[in-house]
């Protein structure tokens, strides 16, 4: 039958023409693996395990190697931490089927002295792995110093014999002694590129400089200033080993004008900055005032400085004489005197300085103002408490803000303390 009407034509066309698919409804364990592997890496590792338990396919992925590469062991006492700790199942489970996956990890433990003495139980066992990086981290009070000492050198010493590609170290706060950095260096000398090790009491200078002389390809080094010595400066500028990167040094006092800080020689600063014309110097002060009288009576190559105690003003005008590679410096406290010559003093001679942070201290806001205008916009960070800032005849803290701005080329403005 002839149909005339060319609406009733196309109509019959499309119906003519169309076709209807079915499609299975989504199965999700037909999912390829490596789409499954991309899933389970950006899920918490509890859900991960959770997702593992849905089907055969899925619990497969769970044990692919990449996702066991990378792993950070939490161990807390439900009494004394809010933080979930690692199940101990799971632990079993990891030890046995994925020690030699783990290549980055890291142990983080609460202040209890039961948590540390697990992570040191789980190190022990790791007799199969080839880890990269090894990170010891105390979220509260270093808890790793509390454990028997024999007992944490026994268990780091198996990752240490054992792994043999040990890039990356953080031990800080640890009880970690000489003979174990020993057994370090001639397991992992040629792969060590970054070692961490502020507050390490059972470690010497030997203990370190052995680490310098055998690691050549050492980048990163963090330490206390009692073992930092002119040898082991000079053992990090010789010529067969790279250029240092960062070296960060801890200067602490516990007991007040009990401790008398050793001196480096200018010689040995001078050498490693020739080797290492680009390493950032990185110092940490919580001195008394009375313990600072043996830095900075020479040229110090030091280009982070962070004062954590209260500063003289006779130490921040050393600084300005002394430091000429200074990047960026932090007073957390010095007093009600002015600091005002000396930050300009600093301002002329610091070059380099991009960074200032200020607190509990004074300043006058025309010297802040000149202070500014001297460094101009390579100040990329200034971090000052409103309450340093002391009006003078000139300027107001209100009428500061104006002034620095334009100097700066952004707007600024002081840091004020919250009021809860």
């Amino acid at each position: 039958m002839l149909v005339s009407n060319p609406w009733q034509q196309l109509l019959q066309f499309i119906d003519s023409s169309r076709t209807v698919t079915w499609k299975p409804p989504l199965d999700w364990g037909t999912l390829p693996h490596h789409v499954i592997l991309q899933i389970f890496q950006y899920l918490p590792l509890v859900d991960r395990a959770r997702a593992s338990s849905v089907c055969r396919r899925w619990n497969e992925v769970f044990h692919i190697p990449d996702l066991w590469r990378k792993f950070e062991f939490e161990l807390n006492q439900s009494a004394t931490s809010y933080f979930k700790s690692t199940h101990p199942d799971l632990i079993q489970q990891i030890i046995k089927r994925h020690a030699a996956h783990l290549q980055y990890v890291s142990f983080k433990v609460d202040s209890s002295t039961e948590s540390a003495e697990a992570a040191c139980d789980i190190l022990s066992q790791l007799v199969n792995c080839s880890i990269q990086t090894l990170g010891l981290i105390s979220t509260a009070k270093p808890s790793f110093m509390n454990v028997p000492k024999s007992h944490f050198v026994s268990a780091l010493t198996v990752v240490f014999v054992n792994s043999k590609s040990l890039s990356s170290i953080k031990i800080e706060d640890t009880p970690v002694d000489d003979p174990s950095l020993k057994i370090l260096v001639a397991n992992n000398s040629d792969t060590l590129r970054l070692l961490k090790m502020s507050s390490c009491p059972h470690v010497s200078s030997d203990g370190i400089l052995c680490v310098a002389d055998h690691c050549q390809g050492l980048r990163e080094l963090a330490l206390n200033y009692y073992i930092l010595s002119d040898e082991l400066l000079l053992a990090l500028s010789s010529e067969t080993h790279v250029n240092l990167e960062h070296l960060r040094i801890d200067v602490v006092s516990e007991n007040p004008g009990q401790i008398k800080f050793h001196s480096i020689k200018k010689h040995s600063w001078d050498a490693l900055i020739k080797h290492s014309p680009g390493v950032n110097v990185v110092m940490y002060f919580f001195l008394y005032e009375e313990e600072f009288e043996t830095f900075f009576k020479e040229e110090t190559p030091v280009t982070h400085l962070y004062f954590g105690r209260s500063v003289s003003r006779a130490i921040l005008g050393r600084i300005g004489l002394n430091c000429p590679r200074l990047i960026e410096l932090v007073v957390c406290a010095n007093g009600l005197q002015p600091l005002d010559s000396e930050l300009l003093c600093i301002a002329k001679h610091c070059k380099n300085l991009t960074a200032l942070g200020l607190s509990e201290c004074a300043v006058s806001c025309s010297a802040f103002i000149e202070f500014v205008r001297l460094c101009g916009r390579r100040l990329t960070q200034l971090s000052i408490m409103e309450e340093v800032l002391v009006p003078d005849d000139n300027y107001s803290p209100d009428e500061v803000h104006t002034e620095v701005s334009k100097h700066l080329g952004r707007v600024w403005f002081p840091d004020v303390m919250p009021i809860w």
